[in-house]
């Protein structure tokens, strides 16, 4: 087997191990309130084969028609049918396939750091805690990987295909999250630095055919603006949607500058240097940031030892400029390091590379990759134990404004009531809750229920779901006697529930006649 087939052969099998820390026990973790409300969004392309963007919230809709297949084969009849795995196993695909991109620049990370990159990327426990997350943000980093190894084929072959391909990339990424912008205004910054670089160093296959690639870079343009369109517009059937996608930025401009999720600029690096919440484990990527560290260092200095160092010095003038913006907004939520985490994977690869080429002799080529892959398989078990044991558990790092086990607990105490309601799922339920994320993904099975996220005029139901902080207003409003429990939302957040006397009585005695199991499998 030569070196090439070699290298895809490890590649698949990285695959094939990325898929193994992924693909387990997807129903496991809560439902988070972001993936909420994306199921929720998703439900309604399915329901109804329509797309609207709302440019105040729920980002752009490439996670939604991506799920549309899965769940036409999945078996689920409706919204109330599906699973967390159902969705979940979007990003999980796509993940995956981040790393078989790297197929695409294996010329410019050279053999030994293309498969240091694919087993970083399969280990990383951010990249793989997040690639089981129903959200956006590990697309985003698919479209953008592709983007760059899309671009970086044109530059080696000039072919208009890769082209269009990058520009159909850049379309997917402003399609999917308006944070795109971070990575597109970044990238574009680092492609101009390393084409004056590429002319100071007179290297032509950067700087050459310049009226070319003014036609390629304008059909990629336009091939962008088509596909972002199209999907904005949920394929013609709303024609405000391309605009809305642009007046968005007023809305997420101004979140960026503060909320409640301000963090201090050195958020993203101290939770991947190490993270440690007694009693619970340690957490670090220190690893990766290292390595990238050294791939940045030896990139600027010109020191590689890659053919084709323009790759390596692009990546790490996007990588300084990434982490420069994200640590200098104060909005930080610890899935946007995604972005810049997976362009230090690439960086590391290149420190890989330097420090297995500059090791003298095989015995000390040998103890250099042992150490690296024994570090990298640390990685893999803090990434499993995070994802499996610590799924839910608030001393992880990468668990962030979570739901407690009390929101599936209330979930299945519902259906409980609902057994002993005349109306079973039809009875009136209000949910009064500033922030009432997952609870509609754990109520999906009731068709009456209000969200509140202040006082109604009238808050009486058969069950009323409030937050502590309204229970002084709430009890001055019910008219009635109901019985009063307490579920957890959110650490440190507190639900009253208040169930309507007569339906707590029936419960209580169907309760004593048949007892119903307190968590029902179809709560996970």
């Amino acid at each position: 087997m030569n070196r090439s087939a070699a290298c895809i052969a490890f590649i698949l099998m990285l695959c094939a191990a990325a898929l193994a820390l992924r693909l387990p026990q997807l129903d496991a973790r809560l439902v988070h309130g972001d993936e909420a409300v994306h199921a929720v969004k998703c439900d309604e392309l399915w329901r109804t084969g329509r797309y609207r963007y709302d440019p105040d919230e729920y980002h752009g809709p490439t996670l939604y028609y991506l799920t549309q297949p899965v769940l036409w084969l999945s078996g689920a009849t409706d919204f109330t049918t599906t699973t967390p795995s159902i969705y979940r196993i979007v990003p999980v695909l796509i993940g995956a396939a981040t790393i078989l991109l790297l197929l695409l620049v294996r010329d410019g990370l050279g053999q030994v750091g293309t498969i240091a990159a694919a087993a970083l990327t399969a280990a990383s426990p951010a990249m793989v805690f997040y690639s089981r997350y129903y959200i956006q943000e590990t697309l985003l980093v698919f479209f953008t990987f592709l983007l760059i190894a899309a671009g970086w084929r044109y530059v080696r072959s000039r072919h208009l295909g890769w082209a269009l391909l990058a520009g159909t990339a850049a379309g997917l990424m402003h399609a999917t999250k308006e944070t795109c912008l971070i990575a597109l205004a970044s990238l574009g910054a680092a492609l101009l630095l390393t084409i004056l670089w590429s002319r100071h160093a007179a290297r032509p296959s950067v700087t050459s055919h310049r009226g070319r690639h003014l036609r390629a870079a304008g059909l990629a343009l336009l091939a962008a603006s088509l596909v972002s369109s199209a999907l904005y517009s949920g394929f013609l059937t709303n024609a405000a949607g391309p605009l809305d996608s642009l007046s968005a930025y007023a809305t997420y401009f101004g979140r960026a500058g503060g909320g409640i999720h301000d963090h201090p600029w050195y958020y993203y690096l101290q939770m991947l240097l190490y993270t440690h919440h007694a009693p619970g484990p340690a957490w670090s990527e220190a690893l990766l940031l290292i390595l990238a560290g050294v791939g940045i260092v030896v990139t600027l200095l010109g020191k590689t030892g890659l053919p084709h160092p323009a790759l390596a010095y692009c990546l790490a003038l996007y990588t300084l400029l990434m982490v420069l913006i994200y640590s200098a907004i104060p909005y930080k939520t610890p899935w946007c390091a995604l972005g810049f985490l997976h362009a230090m994977i690439l960086l590391a690869s290149v420190g890989v590379v330097f420090l297995v080429r500059s090791s003298r002799g095989m015995p000390a080529r040998l103890a250099i990759g042992a150490v690296l892959t024994l570090a990298t398989v640390h990685l893999g078990w803090q990434a499993w134990r995070g994802s499996q044991a610590f799924c839910n558990d608030v001393r992880n790092p990468y668990v962030y404004a979570h739901p407690v086990r009390d929101v599936a607990d209330l979930g299945s105490f519902l259906e409980s009531l609902a057994t002993a309601h005349p109306d079973g799922h039809h009875m009136m339920i209000r949910v009064i809750v500033p922030n009432y994320w997952p609870l509609p993904w754990y109520l999906r099975r009731f068709d009456r229920v209000g969200y509140y996220d202040t006082m109604p005029p009238d808050p009486n139901a058969d069950v009323v779901l409030a937050s502590s902080t309204f229970q002084p207003q709430l009890t001055q409003r019910l008219h009635g006697d109901y019985h009063v429990a307490y579920h957890g939302l959110r650490r440190n957040e507190v639900l009253v529930t208040h169930v309507r006397r007569g339906l707590w009585d029936a419960f209580v005695q169907q309760q004593r006649a048949d007892p119903i199991p307190a968590t029902p499998a179809v709560y996970p």
